[in-house]
C-alpha cells in the first residue's frame, strides 16, 4: 500500500496564511411547499405545514492560501452543502462567501466569472459525475475551450498534458468513463477541475468509494498537486484518519455547526468539544487494541427540527440546563483553536 504523505507543519493557523476563503455567517435552509391539497388541508385545520431543513447554520470560517482544511462530521451534518455553497452550486439562504475578497455569491447568483472559475469542486461518486455520453478528451477539454482558455487548435495537446498530471495515459483519451477504474475515473474527475486552472478545491468525500490502497495513491495526488499549483483544499470527509494525514487544520461540524476548529496535531491530542470527543474515541489504534468501542450515543437529530440550545446537548454527557436553552457562541480558547461549548466558560 502507498504510504500516506504527512501534513505540512508549517502554517496551522488562518494567522500564518492569508486569508483566500472567508464565510460568515452562512445558512442554507431548504423549503418543502405545500401543494394545492397541503394548502387546502391547512385551511380544513390540519396540523400539515411547511417544513424546512436547517442544513446549515451559521458557519464562520477563514480558510488561508495554501491551507487544507479538513471538515468532519457524521452523514447530514451539512459538510457537503457547505462545500457546494462554496463552489458555487447552492446559493446561501444567509450570511456571506468571499474568495480572495470578492463576494462567491451575488444576489442569488454566482459572481465574478474569475471567481466561479477559481473553485472546483471534486464529488465523492466519479462515476455519477461524469458524463457517459462524453469520452475524456470532451470531459476534460470542453470548459477551457469553452472559456476561452485555450485555442480550439491547441485543446488536444491541454488534454493530454491533464491528464499525465494526474496520472493517466493520454492515449486512452478518446475512451468513455465506463471504461475506467474507479479510481481513473476520479482521476478523470481531478481534471477536469484542474483544466480551468483553479485555485481553490473543494474535495467532497473525494477518496470515499476508492479501494484502500487506490485511496492512498489519490491522497499522494492531491498533495503532488498541492505543492506544484499552490492549490488550496476544502478536504471534506466523515474519515478521521484520512484527515488526520492530509489536513493542516481540522474544522468539526454537527447538525449545520461549527462545533471546534484547531490545528489536525492539536484537535487528535486533546480534543475540546464533547462531540470532537466522541468521534475521536472511536478511531482504532494500535495502542488501544484490547479496548471496547462504543459508538456515539443516541442518534443525531432531525435537522427538520434541530435541538434549541447546543445542537449536541440530547447526546452530550455532560449537558446542563443552560446547554438546553442557549447556543453556545463559537470563540476562541487558545490561539488559533475555536470551540462551541459552555464548558469552556
Amino acid at each position: 500500500m502507498t504510504a500516506l504523505p504527512q501534513a505540512s507543519e508549517a502554517a496551522h493557523t488562518p494567522a500564518a496564511r492569508r486569508p483566500i476563503l472567508e464565510a460568515a455567517g452562512v445558512s442554507k435552509r431548504f423549503v418543502k411547499r405545500l401543494d394545492l391539497a397541503g394548502k387546502l388541508a391547512q385551511r380544513l385545520g390540519s396540523a400539515i405545514r411547511e417544513e424546512t431543513v436547517h442544513a446549515v447554520d451559521g458557519v464562520n470560517l477563514t480558510v488561508g492560501a495554501g491551507e487544507v482544511v479538513g471538515l468532519v462530521g457524521e452523514s447530514g451534518c451539512g459538510k457537503s452543502t457547505f462545500g457546494r455553497m462554496v463552489a458555487g452550486i447552492l446559493p446561501p439562504t444567509e450570511g456571506t462567501l468571499a474568495f480572495d475578497g470578492k463576494p462567491v455569491w451575488r444576489d442569488g447568483r454566482v459572481g465574478a466569472k474569475e471567481t466561479a472559475l477559481a473553485i472546483q469542486m471534486i464529488f465523492q461518486d466519479p462515476f455519477a459525475s461524469l458524463d457517459p455520453r462524453m469520452r475524456v478528451e470532451q470531459i476534460i477539454g470542453e470548459a477551457p475551450r469553452v472559456h476561452g482558455m485555450v485555442a480550439r487548435g491547441d485543446v488536444a495537446g491541454y488534454v493530454a498534458e491533464t491528464m499525465l498530471r494526474v496520472g493517466l495515459d493520454p492515449d486512452f483519451r478518446r475512451r468513455y468513463p465506463h471504461q475506467f477504474s474507479g479510481g481513473q475515473r476520479q482521476r478523470i474527475g481531478i481534471a477536469r477541475a484542474l483544466a480551468v486552472k483553479p485555485r481553490f478545491l473543494v474535495c467532497d468525500e473525494a477518496i470515499a468509494a476508492l479501494d484502500v490502497s487506490i485511496q492512498a495513491q489519490v491522497i499522494n495526488l492531491f498533495m503532488d498537486l498541492r505543492q506544484d499549483l499552490d492549490l488550496t483544499y476544502l478536504f471534506i470527509s466523515h474519515d478521521l484518519s484520512v484527515v488526520e494525514h492530509i489536513a493542516d487544520r481540522v474544522v468539526i461540524m454537527y447538525l449545520g455547526r461549527v462545533v471546534e476548529i484547531a490545528a489536525t496535531e492539536a484537535i487528535f491530542e486533546a480534543p475540546n468539544h464533547p462531540y470532537t470527543q466522541a468521534l475521536l474515541s472511536e478511531v482504532p489504534r494500535i495502542d488501544l487494541r484490547k479496548r471496547r468501542y462504543h459508538p456515539v450515543k443516541g442518534e443525531i437529530p432531525s435537522p427538520l427540527d434541530p435541538p434549541p440550545g447546543c445542537h449536541f446537548h440530547p447526546r452530550c454527557p455532560h449537558a446542563t440546563e443552560r446547554c438546553r436553552r442557549e447556543r453556545p457562541a463559537l470563540r476562541e480558547i487558545a490561539p488559533g483553536r475555536w470551540s462551541a461549548c459552555h464548558l469552556n466558560d
